[in-house]
C-alpha cells in the first residue's frame, strides 16, 4: 500500500477518535448532570475485549479494537447492548429510564448538539488562522464553458459568472455546488460582447444535474498552453515543449483549450500543423498524430486562489455561514440517495478517508473533520431506533401522549434498527470495495 494510504487511515483514525470521544462526552455530561449512573465510556467497540479499559468512580473508561464508533452505556436505558437482564428489575432512581422526560431527551440530544456545534466552531477557527481561500471571476479572465445542462437555460462558452441572486461569490467555482444542491433564483453573467443578463433557474435543475452525470456545470476556460508533454509521444518528437502556447492548428485560430480539444475531435487529420508561441517568438510544428488522434500533451490549467486573512468576529460570522450552507447542502444532497445513481455512490470509510489531503496538512485535516462532524450530526439525528435519532423520536411521542412506550416495543425497534444500520454499513463499504476492485 502506497504512504498516501497511510497518511489518509492516520488522519482519519484521528478525526474518528476525536468526533466520537466528543459525541459521547455530549450524553455523558448531562447524564451525570441529571444524576444518572453511566457504566461504561468507549473509545470503539470493545466486542469480546478491549485494548484498555480502566474503572474510576462508577464508570469504565476503555478503549475498545473495532473502530466503527464507540458509545456510553447508561444504566436504565434500552441501547444497542440489549441488556434484558437490567431491564428486567426494578427502575432505580440513579437509571435513565427514572428521569424525567425532558431529561431523557436532553441527554440524547447532547452528542448531536456537541458535532453541530464542534463542526461549526471548527470552520471558524480554521478561518480564523488560516483564512480564506478566495477565487474571483477575474482570476479567469477567459470565462467559463458550460455543460450542455445548462446551456439550454442561456449560459453560452465565455460567460463570466457576476453573482448569484445579487451577491458575489468568494469563489466562482462554487458555482457548480450551489446550483446541484441550493435554491437558487438567478445568475448574472457577463456575455462575451460585454453585456450583463440575468439568467433565470428552474427549482428542478439540481435533479437534472445529478441525473445527467455532469456534476460541474462550469469549467473554467484556460489558453491552450502546454503544461507537460508524454513521453515517446508525437508531441514530443515534434519539438512541442511545456509552455508553449497554442495559437492555431492547421491555419484554424485557437482561442482556449477547449476550441483545441473540440478541433482535435472533430477532425480526423493524420498530420497537422501546429502555431505556437513560446517565449515571445512564433514557432510552426508539424505533428504526426497517433493511431487514436492524440498527440500526447496535457493543458496547463492555472488556478490560483488569493488567501484573505479575517479577523475573529469576521471568522466567526464566515465560519457559521459555512458550516449552515454545508449542513444545508448535505442534507440537500440526502435524496439523491433514493435514486439509483445515488445510491451508487454511497460510499463508507474509503469514501470518508479519502476527503482527507494526500500528505498531512493540518488546515485539511480539520476542515475534513468538520466536514465529518456535521455529516455525524445529521446522520445520527435521524429517526431510526438505535441512533439518538430514534430515541429522540419516541421520546417526544412520550412527551406529545403522555404514554410511555413499552421496553419490549423498544427493545424491538432498536434490534430492527441496529441490522438496518449493520446492512447500510455494509452496503456502503461494499461500494468502497467494488470501486477498488474496478480501479
Amino acid at each position: 500500500m502506497s504512504p498516501e494510504f497511510f497518511i489518509k487511515a492516520g488522519q482519519l483514525l484521528l478525526s474518528l477518535s476525536i468526533l466520537i470521544v466528543l459525541h459521547e462526552l455530549g450524553h455523558f455530561i448531562p447524564a451525570k448532570l441529571f444524576g444518572t449512573r453511566v457504566e461504561k465510556f468507549y473509545l470503539f467497540f470493545d466486542v469480546k475485549y478491549s485494548l484498555f479499559k480502566k474503572k474510576i468512580g462508577e464508570t469504565v473508561y476503555g478503549i475498545g479494537w473495532l473502530p466503527l464508533g464507540g458509545y456510553v452505556k447508561i444504566s436504565g436505558m434500552i441501547d444497542e447492548s440489549f441488556d434484558k437482564e437490567q431491564m428486567s428489575k426494578p427502575p432505580q432512581p440513579w437509571e435513565f429510564r427514572s428521569k424525567p422526560a425532558w431529561q431523557r431527551l436532553i441527554i440524547m440530544l447532547g452528542g448531536v448538539t456537541v458535532n453541530l456545534a464542534l463542526g461549526f466552531f471548527i470552520y471558524m477557527m480554521v478561518l480564523f488562522v488560516w483564512g480564506k481561500q478566495t477565487l474571483p471571476q477575474e482570476s479567469i479572465p477567459l470565462g467559463m464553458q458550460p455543460s450542455s445542462i445548462v446551456e439550454k437555460y442561456g449560459f453560452e462558452k465565455g460567460d463570466k459568472i457576476v453573482n448569484v441572486d445579487g451577491k458575489e461569490l468568494d469563489n466562482v467555482l462554487d458555482i457548480n455546488r450551489m446550483l446541484l444542491f441550493r435554491p437558487i433564483d438567478y445568475v448574472t453573467v457577463e456575455k462575451l460582447n460585454g453585456s450583463t443578463t440575468e439568467i433565470s433557474i428552474p427549482s428542478d435543475l439540481g435533479s437534472d444535474i445529478f441525473k445527467s452525470g455532469q456534476i460541474n456545470s462550469f469549467s473554467p476556460i484556460f489558453t491552450a498552453e502546454i503544461d507537460s508533454i508524454i513521453p515517446d509521444s508525437p508531441a514530443l518528437y515534434s519539438g512541442l515543449q511545456p509552455g508553449d502556447k497554442i495559437l492555431s492548428v492547421n491555419n484554424e485560430a485557437i482561442s482556449d483549450w477547449v476550441s483545441f480539444s473540440d478541433w482535435m475531435d472533430n477532425n480526423p487529420d493524420d498530420i497537422i500543423n501546429v502555431i505556437v508561441e513560446r517565449d515571445n517568438t512564433i514557432y510552426t510544428v508539424t505533428i504526426d498524430r497517433d493511431d487514436d488522434g492524440t498527440i500526447g500533451v496535457f493543458p496547463a490549467f492555472n488556478i490560483k486562489t488569493t488567501n484573505q486573512e479575517l479577523g475573529l468576529i469576521e471568522s466567526i460570522v464566515e465560519g457559521f455561514d459555512y458550516g449552515y450552507w454545508t449542513l444545508y447542502e448535505y442534507v440537500s444532497g440526502f435524496k439523491f440517495l433514493a435514486t439509483k445513481e445515488g445510491a451508487q455512490q454511497l460510499g463508507g470509510f474509503g469514501t470518508i478517508g479519502n476527503i482527507f489531503p494526500a500528505k498531512w496538512d493540518w488546515k485539511g485535516f480539520w476542515m475534513s473533520t468538520a466536514l465529518i462532524s456535521i455529516i455525524l450530526a445529521f446522520m445520527n439525528v435521524l429517526p431510526i431506533p438505535a441512533l439518538d435519532g430514534g430515541h429522540v423520536m419516541f421520546l417526544i411521542y412520550e412527551m406529545v401522549t403522555g404514554k410511555k412506550l413499552s421496553d419490549r416495543f423498544m427493545e424491538v425497534a432498536t434490534m430492527i434498527g441496529f441490522f438496518l444500520l449493520i446492512a447500510l454499513v455494509l452496503y456502503a463499504n461494499g461500494n468502497d470495495l467494488f470501486r477498488f476492485l474496478n480501479g
